[in-house]
């Protein structure tokens, strides 16, 4: 009944989730800084403050710029279009005369034709699949809003934080312990993508430069970060560069030359970059992984799969530091602590005079 309420709440609750969930991370990530200008006299509340302004204007300047890039390739889309057009038009016109010969063979009397009512809904499926657990415009906008509000209170308030944690639970698990396990691996997690994404829209960026298509930038850098996404990262990474070269009237062979670039590198960070860079910090194992992804990409959409790593490792770190949860926690793990007989309070070991010892030192 519990599990059911705490699902409930996530689902229909999502965007308070997502939000706290994100100032969260981001606070972890940025806390380093935040700790570095303490050294220097600075009051965190100051530096706090000042860290996330100059975030928020860093982000806000990329998506500016970015937006400015998109606009103006929207802008030349009908040009690329009649492009494209000119480039497919021998074989529009062999389909449509094949389409006169087969109407020519076989000359049917026109069907009555019955008006089709159909209930349009507010948001295309894929769209609605996107934005599940953002909810509309307004959502995003709000989130987007209160999360580096949601930082700067949960950077100030670090060590009470702490301490009313620990005044909850200190008695059923060890804080500190569960504290320094979650920063260690959202961390990790952080900044081993950061690598990999950065490396992956290097290579895609010089690619795009050799083979001379146009706003390389701007495409490698979104191909770069969509690789990033689990199991689809191949292919949305290699759509947008791929339709952007389409577009410009590439040769066939380009496009076959990005399509392998992407899905080469996609292949080479699943493989040897994120288990080496990524699994050491977040332990969890490909399975329990790709269920995670399943699970929170059904509860939150694509949000929910681009989170479902550390929030699987998350639920792992839960269930570590509690002791009645150990089983969940090995489920989790890539490689399962053994528990000992002697060690499980539901087995009898007085019979065994081999375990007699141990079970005296385990209650001692």
């Amino acid at each position: 009944m519990a599990i059911s309420l705490i699902l409930a709440f996530c689902y229909f609750a999502s965007s308070l989730c997502i939000t706290v969930l994100l100032a969260s991370f981001l606070s972890i990530v940025v806390d380093p800084l935040i700790t570095y200008f303490e050294r220097w006299r600075i009051s965190r509340m100051l530096s706090s403050a000042v860290v996330i302004i100059a975030g928020t204007a860093l982000i806000a300047t990329f998506v500016y710029g970015s937006y400015r890039q998109v606009s103006t390739a929207i802008d030349e889309l009908p040009q690329y279009a009649r492009q494209v057009g000119e480039a497919i038009a021998p074989l529009t016109r062999k389909i449509e005369k094949v389409q006169d010969t087969a109407g020519r063979i076989s000359v049917r009397a026109p069907a009555k034709s019955i008006p089709v009512v159909k209930v349009k809904s507010e948001y295309p499926d894929w769209t609605t699949y996107l934005i599940r657990g953002v909810g509309p415009i307004s959502g995003g906008i709000i989130i987007v809003g209160v999360v580096p509000f949601l930082m700067f209170f949960i950077l100030i308030q670090k060590n009470r934080l702490k301490q009313k944690l620990a005044i909850i639970w200190g008695d059923e698990i060890d804080v500190s312990l569960f504290a320094g396990s979650v920063t260690r691996m959202v961390r990790g997690f952080v900044l081993g993508n950061v690598i990999i994404g950065a490396l992956m829209a290097t290579v895609t960026i010089v690619v795009l430069l050799l083979l001379k298509v146009d706003e390389a930038l701007l495409l490698g850098a979104i191909s770069g970060v969509l690789n990033l996404i689990p199991f689809l990262g191949a292919i949305a990474g290699s759509v947008v560069p791929i339709a952007a070269a389409l577009f410009q009237s590439q040769p066939m062979t380009k496009l076959l030359v990005i399509f392998v670039t992407v899905v080469s590198l996609h292949a080479v960070s699943a493989n040897l970059l994120i288990p080496r860079i990524i699994g050491r910090r977040v332990s969890v194992s490909p399975v329990a992984a790709t269920v995670g992804i399943l699970f929170w990409g059904w509860l939150w959409g694509l949000i929910g799969v681009l989170l479902a790593v550390p929030l699987t490792a998350f639920v792992k770190i839960v269930a570590d530091s509690h002791p009645s949860l150990g089983k969940v926690g090995n489920l989790l793990a890539e490689r399962p602590k053994v528990i000992p007989p002697w060690s499980r309070s539901n087995v009898t070991v007085t019979a065994n005079p081999e375990y007699q010892d141990r079970e005296t030192v385990a209650k001692t």
